[in-house]
């Protein structure tokens, strides 16, 4: 009995669709860019090295989980950088803090 080869191209198609789906603000162009940024000239990828690629990509970005900051973090980050002390200055040769 002969066994049916898998159909990447309609793979691909799915796991594109479940890109959209989970990240609506992404554009395609986004998703591809970023999938086939390390093949370089994809011309001769086969459908089953972009499919590899294509679920490489989703899973990598469903472990890119946010993290919540909250605003008044931010903004004290923020305050913190700009009132950044120079009286405290490290040097690395004598270990000591001027």
């Amino acid at each position: 009995m002969k066994k049916n080869k898998p159909n990447h191209y309609t793979d691909i198609v799915k796991v594109l669709l479940e890109l959209k789906t989970l990240y609506p603000s992404y554009n395609m162009g986004r998703h591809l860019s970023t999938i086939i940024d390390e093949y370089g000239d994809v011309w001769g990828l086969s459908d089953k090295e972009l499919l590899f690629a294509i679920t490489k990509h989703k899973a990598t970005m469903e472990l890119d989980v946010p993290h919540e900051t909250c605003e008044e973090d931010i903004n004290q980050i923020l305050q913190d950088g700009l009132n950044l002390n120079t009286s405290y200055v490290i040097d690395d040769d004598i270990n000591e803090i001027y």
